[in-house]
Formats: structure tokens, C-alpha cells, sequence
């Protein structure tokens, strides 16, 4: 491996216990911020009311801890790794931006709007939508490097996919989500949405890359030591910008508690949908399973951090697409183990399969 090459280490150790349960989490900071919204009103108004240009100033704090020790782990280096992989790149290119929001923003439709409908309150119906497009518009970045490591993925092609993924999502994000929302009927409020681009994604790549940078200056040994101090702030900063989300979104869950559960069907059958056909094209086109199962799961799971502020950012605490993409968060852990136990259970039938190919 020379000098320039990415260290494999750098994808992080096995799934901590924080990411392991998120999910409890998540269920847990449902309850605080239900509780603390009805308990402390006030409180919770002020702190929505401390914006600048519709931003939360709070949250976006909040979003900027959370999101920038993930991306510490991004090297924009292993893009040259690309052409060693093109064809699981081109795979997972395909399902990232030209499937996933698609069937997400028909999914949201068909369930939302139509099979679901009555079961809604009418007037979030296009909220909901808009919160389902921004989740499945950001490919998941950070967790990963996780899921790459619990099925043996071939570390490089993690690192390139994802450099390039973030590196596309700088230019592509606005648009695909402004194209989506149009096409759903929803009014897409563009200054704010370039602010959650520039806010979201461009400061905090450019500053987690000052800051890694200067700490692999340091050696490798000091890059993975400030890596693991720092992750568990990330964790933190979700989980009270959650607690925040929910106190105020706390009369709608009670009166709806239903809401929740519906939500997580279209996550359910795009996460689903989307792991499943990049595994079986990356089979077809003959890739390695150790490149098909990182490809997999990139398809499949979403940014959702970037999801969260971006929704609250468009249209606000109280929003039904806040509430859509803290779905995303709330399932995404379990949903994610089970694609993981499914390819590692499949190598046999894969590798039958890939071999035919050759």
C-alpha cells in the first residue's frame, strides 16, 4: 500500500453499542422530548424561535457536531481507487441517484397520498412526502463504514463509493430534491434549500477535512485515537437534536400514534427494494461479494443525519417531514443488521452465481 492509499482501518471498528441500539434510543428520546414538550412549553418555543434566515440556530449547531465526526472518516484521496471497482461503482451510482429517489417519491405517493391517506392527518400529507424525498436523496455516508465492516466489504471500494457519493451529493442534492418535490406538487423554497446545502453538506466537508487534515499529520495511531474520542459526540448531538424534534412534535404523535407506524412502511420496502437489486446486479455484472455487500447497503441506506436538518430547515420542528426522516432514523439500525445477515448468509448462492458470470 503506498503512502497515498487509503488505510482500510480507516472504515472504523465493528458497530459500537450506542449504534447498536439506536434504535432504543431513538424510542427513548421519543418519550423524553413528548415529556419535556408537554411539561415545559415555553422552553421549547424559545428555542424554536431562535432563528436566523430559517435557520435554527440550536439545530444547526447541533447537525454540524453530529454530521462532521462522520465525515472525518471520508478520504476524497480514494477517489482514484474508482476505476478498480467501476463496476460495482457504476451498480451502486445507479441505485444511489437514479433508483432510490424515485421509488421513494412514487412510494411516498402511493402510500402517503393514496393507501394511507385516511389514516393521516390531511394537511401533512405533502410533508410527509417531501420528508421521505430528502431521506432517500442523501446516500448514507458514515454507518457505512459499519455495515461495510460486519459483512468483510472490501474496504477500498467503501472508501472511493463514498468520497464520491459526498462529492456528487455537493452538486446533485439541491437539485434532485427541488426535481422531486416539483414533481410531487410540493412548493420548493430553493434559498432555503441551497442554505441546507452549503450549511449541511459544503461547511462541514470542508471543514472535516481541515481537521483530518491535520490529524493524520499526526500518524494514522492519532488520527484513529481523536476518531474514537469524538465519534460518541456525534451520538449525543443526534439523539438531543431528536429529543428537540419530538417536543415539539409531541401533540401529533398523541393525537396520531399511528403516524409512526405508517411512515415506516415505504422505509421498509425502499430499504428493502433498493439492497436487494444492488446485490443482484452487482451478481449479474460479475462483481466480487466483497464489493457487492458495501454496494448493497450503500444503495440502501440514507444520510439521515443530513435528512433531519435539511427538513427541518425546509419546513420546520413541527413538520411531517421532520417527523418522516426521524423514521428513517428510528428504523435504520435494525433494518440495516438484517440486510447485513442476509448477504453474509447468501455468499454461497452469490459466489455460485458471480462465477457463471466469468
Amino acid at each position: 500500500m503506498s503512502a497515498r492509499d487509503p488505510d482500510p482501518r480507516a472504515i472504523g471498528a465493528p458497530i459500537s453499542f450506542f449504534e447498536r441500539y439506536l434504535s432504543l434510543w431513538v424510542l427513548g428520546c421519543i418519550v423524553v422530548g413528548i415529556g419535556l414538550g408537554q411539561g415545559l412549553p415555553q422552553l421549547f418555543k424559545a428555542i424554536g424561535a431562535m432563528e436566523v434566515a430559517r435557520v435554527n440556530l440550536p439545530v444547526g449547531l447541533l447537525i454540524w457536531v453530529m454530521v462532521i465526526p462522520m465525515l472525518l472518516k471520508i478520504d476524497f484521496g480514494a477517489l482514484h481507487q474508482v476505476k478498480g471497482h467501476i463496476k460495482g461503482i457504476g451498480v451502486t451510482l445507479f441505485i444511489n441517484w437514479l433508483v432510490k429517489p424515485f421509488s421513494m417519491a412514487l412510494l411516498g405517493w402511493l402510500f402517503i397520498r393514496v393507501l394511507f391517506a385516511q389514516w393521516l392527518p390531511g394537511e401533512q400529507l405533502d410533508s410527509y412526502v417531501a420528508g421521505l424525498i430528502l431521506l432517500a436523496a442523501a446516500p448514507c455516508t458514515a454507518m457505512v463504514f459499519v455495515w461495510s465492516r460486519l459483512t468483510n466489504g472490501d474496504a477500498y471500494f467503501t472508501l472511493s463509493q463514498v468520497a464520491l457519493n459526498d462529492l456528487i451529493m455537493v452538486f446533485a442534492f439541491a437539485p434532485l430534491v427541488g426535481l422531486l418535490l416539483g414533481v410531487s406538487s410540493i412548493a420548493v423554497p430553493w434559498a432555503t434549500l441551497l442554505t441546507s446545502v452549503v450549511l449541511y453538506i459544503v461547511i462541514p466537508v470542508l471543514i472535516a477535512q481541515v481537521i483530518r487534515k491535520a490529524l493524520l499529520a499526526k500518524g494514522q495511531a492519532a488520527f484513529d485515537a481523536a476518531l474514537h474520542k469524538i465519534q460518541p459526540w456525534s451520538i449525543a448531538a443526534l439523539l438531543t437534536t431528536l429529543v428537540l424534534l419530538f417536543a415539539f412534535q409531541g401533540d401529533a404523535i398523541i393525537r396520531q400514534p399511528l403516524v409512526i407506524a405508517l411512515l415506516a412502511v415505504p422505509i421498509l420496502i425502499q430499504v428493502c427494494f433498493n439492497a436487494g437489486l444492488a446485490y443482484w446486479l452487482n451478481r449479474k455484472v460479475g462483481e466480487k461479494h466483497s464489493v457487492a455487500c458495501p454496494s448493497a447497503l450503500i444503495g440502501a441506506s440514507n444520510f439521515f443525519e443530513l435528512a433531519v436538518a435539511a427538513a427541518i430547515s425546509l419546513f420546520g420542528f413541527e413538520s411531517g417531514a421532520a417527523l418522516a426522516t426521524v423514521v428513517g432514523v428510528l428504523i435504520e439500525v435494525p433494518v440495516m443488521l438484517m440486510v447485513v445477515r442476509i448477504v453474509n448468509a447468501s455468499k454461497p448462492w452469490y459466489e455460485r452465481g458471480a462465477k457463471q458470470v466469468h
